[in-house]
């Protein structure tokens, strides 16, 4: 049986381990891994994957160190947590600032929400991240590759609810049919 007191500390610690991933330099980046991480964890993000394998908690780190390479500083805010006590899932909605250094004057304010999946081990009453998927939106990775890509993006959302709405008001008698003939 899972400890509910243990869980509770679990979650209060995300905003901590974060933190430690991406704002610490590489050794307490690597504790932080080695600590919280099953052996064999799996990652995604929209620029890089890491399979649940033998070394996979060892690839994690090598992605977060180039992540810190490439942005020696970054900002970042934990703005809540929510778990699923379910399925062990956290999801975790972070703002972050991300500076590629050899673009000294862009800096990309993003959005994410993190899915951590958490695995429970009763011998040691600790919780382990068995998995994280960062999820953005286009418009919130985009900052990453293009400036001002996202003003391109949002235009094109704006252009396709305007063709979903003569879409909907030309196409409206399948709706009627559906609603009248079919139903």
């Amino acid at each position: 049986m899972e400890d509910p007191d243990r869980l509770l500390q679990t979650v209060k610690e995300i905003p901590y381990v974060i933190s430690a991933l991406t704002q610490t330099p590489p050794s307490i980046q690597q504790r932080t891994i080695e600590t919280y991480f099953l052996p064999n964890a799996s990652f995604a993000h929209p620029f890089a994957r890491v399979g649940s394998s033998s070394n996979s908690r060892w690839l994690i780190w090598m992605v977060y160190r180039w992540y810190k390479i490439m942005s020696p500083r970054i900002d970042l805010t934990v703005n809540s947590v929510a778990f699923d006590q379910t399925t062990l899932r956290l999801y975790v909605d972070i703002s972050q600032v991300f500076r590629l250094w050899i673009v000294p004057f862009y800096a990309a304010h993003v959005n994410l929400v993190t899915v951590i999946d958490l695995v429970y081990d009763p011998k040691r009453r600790l919780y382990f991240v068995q998995s994280q998927h960062d999820l953005y939106q286009v418009n919130e990775w985009v900052k990453f590759i293009w400036p001002g890509g996202w003003l391109v993006l949002l235009l094109w959302q704006y252009y396709n609810t305007f063709l979903s709405v003569i879409g909907a008001i030309l196409l409206s008698p399948i709706s009627w049919y559906e609603e009248n003939i079919l139903c």
